[in-house]
């Protein structure tokens, strides 16, 4: 899917709604090569810390657009 925009962009637009939904958008600092193929972002509740979406196989496993779509359906909840 086109959208306009580079990633640094669309980082900062998942990053606003998150922070929306009280929830914090973590980029790995020092990716692995891994995580540099499959990923590089997790969703974290900031109060109890704990890690919501990203983390199933290995730390920091969720692309943008995953983090978008979980994002999407939790505003649709909300």
């Amino acid at each position: 899917m086109s959208r306009p925009g580079g990633e640094r962009s669309i980082e900062r637009r998942v990053r606003r709604v998150a922070t929306r939904l009280g929830l914090h958008l973590m980029i790995a600092d020092k990716p692995d090569a891994q995580v540099r193929a499959h990923g590089g972002y997790m969703l974290r509740e900031p109060i109890t810390m704990r890690i919501i979406f990203g983390n199933k196989d290995y730390p920091y496993c969720a692309d943008i657009e995953e983090i978008e779509a979980f994002l999407e359906a939790r505003q649709e909840t909300a």
